[in-house]
């Protein structure tokens, strides 16, 4: 027999679809009758359409950007003259492994596809819906598909997030006669600590396991709160790097459940993983009719202040357990260092001097050999399925099993499948079959085939230096965005859509953008190397790490790696509209392949420290901290106004215009120019010349003579340029670098420059 609960989230979903479906074609009819209700289910629908605005009248139309609407300044932001809108382009990768990435346009562009977006809803979602009106799972991937793009009421909701808030209001005041409701949330503390922190032999392998282990973690910690409170999968509201929020009826049971739930998986928690996990889980009561109206905010702050305060005294309930003094056996795990447990054996069984590891240590470097294949995964009580790769066992007496290919067999009504970065409707056949999206790129092994590739394989492939690279990187100030960067359009519907569309960018499109760089790239991005050079292979040199919520953690090639973060921020800001309170910071680490991983993560983490202390939107690279602006270039220096050329232009009788400024232009230059070929002492003296100024700051006692590092390398530039030879002093195409490399303006970026050519250039033995 259907719950209530599914059957009310099911009619509320089925009326979306009908909604898509009236905007592609108006004569067409739904080949499904709308889910029955009985009366008390039917009033919570009505009662949850009325609060979210929901009419009858109401018809799909042309999405807002919704990152346009971010505001974290104290005045109202004007409305831009060109606002941006939502690419009408379905979420797909049935041609590709990974889905392009729909940047913005303007609504006249907008406009000019409607047309063969309405086809591509006829010929590819309704033929789906003729026997499969009931697959709520079904249902919902073709509303994130199709929906995710096209607005319904109001002009920045989009369709699938009113949909989804709808379902899950209706399902929280079902049977509720006090229509108040709960918002749970949870977040898993410690991750950081638990991937990163461990050294050994294939460590990449192995953190690339526990990444991915915390998904399942995450994932059974939501199943188990939908089954004990009988929720459907729409009273998810987001889902994602550790982090949880649900809605539910506000009740005695609900408390009584989420606590019973944090308390079961702590004991879990702490014991797996030796207290270096810890789930945080609370609620907050309130009445339904806020989920419209920017009281939500207050909810949703004050949920998130209630996790940080447990946070801050983790496993208190467990105190007694914490001060009892453990044994400790005098080995340790010489991967996480642990030494509670005797059960220490090799790591790596095919090599005869791997190294002592522990049993989850073990269990995550072998889950990390099986990554490279899986496309599903199964979530069963049984102990073995057919066609299994491997098993991972989780608390309640559940087992995961990954899979290489979907599985054709329907499975079991107590299973859930989870399709890992599949769009394809065609394979959502069980009513049960999840989307789970994972920022998982990562190129091939030619050593070891089916698997990822190795710290040592990715030094080989780099350019100049071998060497790995590392790179940190987060939103900025995203606390701040989702707790007052909507204002009062901070409804439950407008804070789903930015939860699923940051999710998107990180787990989904950083997928497409390593994947196919050209095609991803948005219109004027600058880079260093293409595709179309000939000097440049097409970059895939990658391995992604973490990549969900708002943050990444990604090894490469470092020549690779540090192109990827232009990339990346590049796209970013493009797909936010260009939003000026929607920026990214990162680090950068370039290491040995011997540097232990722990230690990379900590430098590169370190690094994106300094570049949130540069007032954010900024990269630490090279020992270098400078906005991304600098790093890529102005055309036009006179009308940018920068902190750090400010004192130089006192100096500086007039405004002049440069060719070049800033890093990657210079690089870019320098090195992919045809017929400008600079001869090795060139770049050893540009790298002196930086050595000399920096140098000469040091000794400078009086605070004023720090403006002198705006001329002090020109003397030694000049005699570098000087003993250039006469064919390349003279060639038409050097002139502007010439003039470019004398300015004050570009003094800043010196060392920089010289570094990544430098690096770049190097020939090892």
């Amino acid at each position: 027999m259907v719950a209530s609960s599914e059957k009310v989230a099911l009619q509320v979903v089925q009326q979306a679809i009908a909604a898509l479906t009236k905007w592609a074609d108006r004569n067409i009819e739904l080949p499904f009758k709308f889910q029955v209700l009985d009366e008390k289910e039917q009033k919570a629908v009505d009662k949850a359409k009325h609060i979210l605005g929901w009419k009858d009248n109401i018809s799909v139309g042309i999405l807002r950007l919704l990152f346009d609407k971010v505001n974290l300044s104290d005045e109202s932001r004007t409305e831009k003259k060109e606002p941006n809108y939502h690419q009408l382009q379905e979420i797909n990768n049935d041609n590709t492994e990974y889905p392009n990435i729909p940047y913005p346009l303007d609504l006249k562009s907008i406009e000019q596809q409607q047309q063969s977006f309405r086809q591509k809803i006829k010929d590819e979602a309704l033929p789906t819906l003729n026997s499969n009106g009931e697959n709520l799972s079904l249902l919902m991937l073709i509303l994130e598909k199709f929906g995710s793009c096209l607005s319904f009421g109001e002009s920045d909701v989009a369709l699938v997030d009113i949909a989804r808030s709808t379902a899950a209001v209706a399902v929280a005041l079902l049977n509720n006669p006090t229509e108040n409701i709960s918002l749970i949330a949870g977040d898993l503390s410690g991750i950081q600590k638990f991937i990163y922190t461990i050294s050994s032999d294939g460590a990449l392998k192995s953190v690339r396991a526990r990444s991915f282990y915390l998904e399942l973690v995450t994932g059974e910690i939501i199943q188990h709160i939908l089954e004990e409170l009988e929720l459907p999968r729409t009273n998810i509201i987001y889902a994602g790097g550790g982090n949880l929020y649900l809605l539910a009826v506000a009740s005695k049971k609900t408390e009584e459940k989420v606590k019973k739930i944090q308390d079961n998986f702590n004991n879990w928690l702490r014991n797996k993983f030796q207290k270096k996990i810890f789930l945080a889980l609370d609620y907050r009561d309130f009445s339904a009719n806020d989920v419209a109206s920017k009281e939500f905010s207050c909810h949703w702050n004050n949920v998130i202040y209630q996790l940080n305060k447990q946070k801050m005294r983790k496993f208190y309930k467990q105190i007694n357990d914490l001060l009892t003094l453990r044994d400790s056996f005098g080995d340790r795990c010489r991967v996480c260092h642990r030494d509670d447990t005797t059960d220490l054996e090799q790591l790596n069984t095919e090599e005869d001097d791997s190294v002592l590891a522990c049993p989850t240590c073990r269990e995550m470097f072998q889950l990390g050999s099986q990554l490279f294949k899986t496309k599903a995964v199964v979530r069963s009580r049984c102990d073995d399925i057919p066609n299994k790769q491997y098993k991972l066992s989780v608390p309640g007496g559940f087992h995961y099993f990954l899979l290489e290919e979907v599985p054709k067999q329907q499975i079991q009504n107590d299973e859930t499948l989870f399709l890992i970065n599949n769009w394809n409707i065609k394979e959502y056949y069980s009513s049960n079959s999840v989307l789970l999206l994972l920022g998982n790129y990562g190129k091939e092994s030619s050593e070891n085939p089916g698997n990822f590739i190795r710290a040592h394989e990715l030094a080989k492939k780099s350019t100049g230096i071998q060497r790995i690279g590392y790179l940190r990187m987060d939103v900025d100030n995203l606390g701040k965005i989702f707790a007052k960067g909507l204002g009062d359009n901070h409804t439950l519907p407008r804070l789903a859509g930015l939860s699923r569309q940051m999710s998107y960018f990180f787990k989904a499109y950083l997928n497409s953008l390593a994947n196919n760089r050209a095609t991803n790239l948005p219109k004027n991005a600058k880079y260093l190397t293409s595709e179309s050079n000939s000097k440049a292979s097409p970059r895939l040199n990658l391995l992604f790490i973490y990549a969900a919520g708002d943050d990444l953690f990604i090894s490469g090639s470092w020549n690779d790696l540090v192109e990827f973060a232009f990339d990346v921020y590049q796209s970013f800001r493009a797909y936010t509209g260009h939003n000026p309170y929607i920026t990214l910071s990162g680090g950068i680490s370039i290491n040995d392949v011997k540097y232990p991983l722990y230690q990379a993560a900590n430098d590169s983490g370190e690094s994106e420290k300094r570049a949130k202390a540069n007032d954010r939107d900024s990269l630490d690279l090279f020992g270098e901290v400078f906005k991304w602006d600098e790093w890529l270039g102005k055309s036009n220096v006179s009308t940018v106004d920068i902190q750090v050329i400010s004192k130089a232009k006192l100096y500086i009788n007039k405004d002049e215009y440069m060719e070049l400024f800033g890093i990657l232009p210079f690089v870019h230059k320098l090195l992919n120019h045809p017929d400008l070929d600079y001869p090795e002492s060139f770049i050893r003296n540009l790298l002196v010349t930086a050595e000399v100024q920096e140098l000469a700051l040091k000794e400078a006692k009086n605070g004023n003579k720090d403006d002198i590092k705006y001329f002090l390398h020109l003397p030694k530039l000049a005699y570098a340029m000087s003993r250039l030879p006469q064919k390349l002093r003279t060639h038409e195409d050097f002139a502007p670098i010439r003039r470019s490399f004398m300015s004050p303006y570009n003094a800043p970026y010196f060392r920089a420059i010289a570094t990544w050519i430098e690096l770049l250039t190097r020939k090892e033995a």
